[in-house]
């Protein structure tokens, strides 16, 4: 069921932690494996030629142009690895033919790819992305690899029917929008037009009829039990339409919304495409709601006025390269060229592809060709797709594979359950696993290993990697402040006197509730992030470990209570120099608009259970031996939290981010950025932010997001508090674990070097 990503959503916003997330959402989420698909991967697994690894559920649409799930994702990537390659901390490698060398953790990588990269920033504003294709790739069925598939891929993901993840179209490629005008899909048409209109020039009074029939009863019903599911988990009341709602981020309906409201509220959200909107589920396919016919409307293109017949900016410049020209700097844009290629032999047509005539592949607004073999896969990874049954993806090593040829046969994926990813290992019924990692499963995997503390063993090996994002505590600029004036150096430093004591007590914090399965950070940015500071870097400082004269507040040979007693002293001068009377070590008053009292709220379930809990507690006990009290406001929803500090009406609060491989802070810190709810407004700062968007040049940019950061904590808006840990685990009875991948991380794990894996 899709709906672990709305309330993953949710309940990452709301600060609970991801452990807690699955170990619920993974029993809602994935289908039971089938006792003939667990006995069939045991006895393959056996064959010593049959790698089993364990997956969430699939969706079943393994191509490069129509997947959106993760799991079906790892598929297709398997299959049809990615234009443009990315290293370990998710950075482009421009330099994919010849292979480039990269230093990670210490130790000097090569990542070789499908194609080069060279961008080129031009004095008009326009950028040149020039990409070059390996001329040796062929698909698995023999086919040649050559640009024309790259093209028509391109024209594919742009086409105004397109309704996969791929969001390329919104780039801003020369004549993209040109291209794109002039036809829109029937279902949006009809959507939008809505359901009184008497105008059919573009469709048929029986179509609307049908359209919004099927909105009606299977809408309604999607919604509905949207509502049921909230209703059920304690979220709102029985009724309350508005309330389920903006549990499921569709914040704003009215008070007596209906689920028909929720409903078109969630289709113009999408677009009125039925597809996409299958990521809100409670647990029924919209597609088992409506009529098929209906749900293939946002499949069929209706031309509205007159369009381009090719993109501009799409230029074949050679057998084996083109050129996309982009009208601005969009730094994020390299991102959406990291797409899986799509063979035009098979997906599309060649008789309709002629470049030179404008002619792609496809009759324009019809990708129905592409569509058939969205659960059959053509392409020229590592692995051959063989068939999805019986909940298990089997693949077949490619004898043609650039890289080389498999050493392990055959992959299987089965669908598993959370929490038999541990235990299957041990049974022997998978040989890779991705459990939600805890202490709960560290201390599982240390059973196995026979009360070995360390968490490899004779039974399992287990390879950590940071989690893609990070957990924080948030001050309001607004609402913590002195005087008017959010932005004052009294302002600032009444924060930073709250941040230090915070900062103070996070490792104790952590490792109490996480142990070995997370880490303190120090910056507002996950770790896992090309832009992240290393401990390397000049300038690298602790997040709050200076007073408000810039003397460091600790020194090495500190005892823990020492740092203690040291940041409580310094937030003593920070709260003199935010215009507090200190008397005899004490606050006794506080300056105009300031005050000596302040609440944070955590979702902790009402009953402490957060990794930031035990933080709280600890600050708040110290800050009230000098005369300041922080109450902790424990909220037991998700919802209730995340409501508090949208509004606007929360002092402070504890929340985590999820990452992205580009380290954009516009919409977080940006003045004007959607979700900037610490209500930071710096012009420094936005121009860093702006600026950083505005070069593709890599290094220049974590240049100016360090700079950035500072700004940040500066402010006193943010303490960076844990980076929790994920986990691959593999058989050691099974799995050749001296042939494992090192260093995996969120962007690069086992199987991006699948090819050099072998059994035991």
């Amino acid at each position: 069921m899709k709906n672990v990503k709305r309330l993953l959503a949710l309940t990452l916003a709301a600060g609970m932690t991801l452990g807690q997330v699955l170990s619920v959402s993974a029993e809602d989420a994935t289908e039971a494996v089938t006792e003939a698909a667990t006995e069939a991967a045991r006895e393959e697994s056996a064959d010593g030629q049959t790698l089993v690894a364990a997956s969430n559920h699939f969706e079943g649409k393994f191509s490069p142009l129509f997947a959106q799930s993760a799991e079906d994702n790892n598929i297709a990537e398997l299959i049809n690895p990615p234009l443009l390659a990315t290293d370990r901390v998710g950075a482009i490698v421009e330099n994919g033919i010849e292979g480039e060398t990269r230093s990670y953790n210490g130790t000097d990588y090569t990542y070789y790819g499908l194609s080069n990269l060279e961008i080129t920033e031009n004095e008009d504003g326009t950028v040149y992305y020039d990409i070059t294709l390996r001329d040796d790739l062929v698909f698995s069925d023999g086919t040649p690899i050559d640009i024309d598939d790259v093209i028509f891929t391109m024209y594919a993901l742009s086409d105004p029917t397109y309704d996969g993840s791929a969001t390329l179209y919104s780039q801003p490629i020369l004549g993209m929008e040109e291209y794109r005008s002039g036809m829109a899909t029937l279902s949006s048409l009809i959507g939008q037009a809505g359901e009184e209109n008497t105008d059919f020039t573009y469709w048929t009074e029986e179509q609307q009829t049908a359209f919004w029939d099927a909105v009606n009863e299977g809408g309604v019903a999607f919604a509905q039990e949207i509502v049921d599911y909230c209703v059920e988990s304690g979220l709102c009341e029985e009724g309350d339409v508005a309330t389920a709602a903006a549990n499921w981020a569709y914040e704003g309906l009215a008070a007596d919304a209906t689920a028909k409201d929720f409903f078109l509220a969630i289709a113009e959200n999408y677009d009125w495409n039925f597809s996409a909107m299958e990521a809100e589920t409670a647990g029924t396919a919209l597609a088992d709601l409506i009529p098929e016919e209906v749900y293939n409307y946002p499949t069929i293109g209706v031309e509205t006025g007159e369009s381009a017949d090719h993109i501009e900016g799409i230029q074949r410049t050679g057998d084996y390269s083109m050129r996309i020209v982009a009208t601005e700097i969009a730094a994020n844009m390299v991102y959406q060229l990291t797409f899986g290629i799509a063979p035009l032999h098979y997906y599309g047509d060649e008789s309709l592809y002629d470049y030179e005539a404008n002619q792609f592949g496809f009759e324009k607004g019809d990708l129905s060709s592409a569509r058939a073999k969205t659960t059959q896969p053509l392409g020229y990874g590592p692995y051959t797709f063989k068939e999805y049954a019986n909940g298990t993806v089997y693949l077949e090593a490619n004898p043609t594979y650039y890289k080389g040829e498999p050493k392990i046969k055959y992959l299987n994926f089965l669908e598993t359950l959370e929490d038999d990813k541990t235990v299957g290992i041990e049974a022997g019924t998978i040989d890779i696993g991705d459990p939600s990692y805890s202490s709960e499963v560290m201390n599982q995997i240390q059973e196995y290993n026979g009360g070995d503390e360390s968490l490899d063993g004779d039974v399992v090996t287990v390879r950590l990697y940071d989690f893609l994002g990070y957990g924080y505590i948030a001050l309001s600029a607004d609402n913590v402040k002195v005087g008017d004036d959010p932005a004052s150096e009294q302002s600032k430093a009444l924060r930073k006197a709250i941040c230090t004591v915070l900062a103070a007590y996070r490792d104790e914090s952590i490792d109490s509730y996480y142990g070995e399965t997370a880490s303190v950070i120090n910056y507002p940015i996950s770790s896992t992030s090309w832009a992240s500071p290393q401990v390397t870097d000049d300038g690298y400082q602790v997040a709050y470990s200076v007073d408000a004269s810039g003397n460091p507040i600790y020194t090495e040979d500190m005892s823990t209570e020492d740092r203690y007693a040291a940041a409580l002293q310094a937030a003593l001068g920070y709260f003199e120099a935010a215009g507090y009377t200190v008397e005899d070590g004490k606050l006794t008053a506080a300056p105009e608009g300031a005050k000596l009292e302040y609440q944070v709220n955590i979702g902790a379930n009402g009953n402490g259970d957060h990794p930031s809990f035990l933080l709280l507690k600890n600050a708040s006990d110290a800050l009230a031996t000098i005369g300041f009290t922080l109450t902790v406001n424990d909220i037991s929803t998700a919802s209730e939290l995340y409501q508090t500090y949208q509004s606007g009406v929360a002092e402070m609060w504890c929340a985590a981010w999820q990452a992205t491989p580009d380290p954009d802070m516009y919409q977080l810190y940006h003045s004007q950025g959607s979700t900037n709810y610490y209500k930071i407004n710096d012009a420094d700062l936005d121009e860093l932010i702006v600026g950083a968007r505005q070069s593709t040049d890599q290094t220049y940019r974590k240049s100016l997001y360090t700079a950035a950061m500072d700004i940040i904590l500066d402010w006193g808006v943010e303490v960076p508090v844990y980076q929790r840990s994920e986990c691959y685990i593999f058989s050691t009875e099974r799995v050749n674990t001296s042939t494992l991948t090192q260093d995996m991380t969120p962007y690069w794990n086992w199987m991006d070097e699948v090819e050099t894996l072998e059994m035991n």
